[in-house]
């Protein structure tokens, strides 16, 4: 048994994807049409941390209605709610500012790694999370 897929409610696809793969960098493994439970057409996009071996992934769904809207960016009611481990800390955080990444707080050290929080295209909270420092 694994954990295959996590959604993640956004505002457009596009949007999404690009964040996604050319912000973390992330595989688009998935694009295709799809139908809502009731036939009306969608997309069935998911994308992959590169080189995870477990599969997971994240099934970005476009908001459709009012409520699924109101989703957008509080689906974890303001708390970090995605983890995002890499192994060069410094590395990605450089890359991530640069390409105009949200940081909410500075980097910290924590005994479980190096640590920041950070928004994604939809207004979600996740942790950055890197190596504890040597020492």
């Amino acid at each position: 048994m694994r954990l295959d897929l996590v959604t993640v409610i956004v505002d457009d696809y596009d949007e999404a994807i690009a964040f996604y793969t050319d912000v973390l960098g992330f595989e688009l493994a998935e694009d295709s049409p799809s139908l809502t439970n009731d036939g009306r057409p969608k997309r069935w996009v998911v994308v992959r941390p590169p080189g995870d071996g477990s599969g997971t992934g994240l099934l970005l769904a476009q908001a459709d209605g009012d409520r699924q809207a109101g989703g957008v960016g509080e689906q974890f009611a303001g708390r970090v709610g995605l983890f995002l481990r890499v192994g060069d800390f410094d590395a990605a955080y450089d890359r991530m500012l640069q390409l105009g990444v949200e940081f909410v707080s500075a980097p910290r050290h924590e005994a479980y790694g190096t640590v920041v929080v950070f928004t994604d295209v939809a207004g979600n909270l996740w942790d950055l999370l890197g190596p504890a420092p040597a020492g």
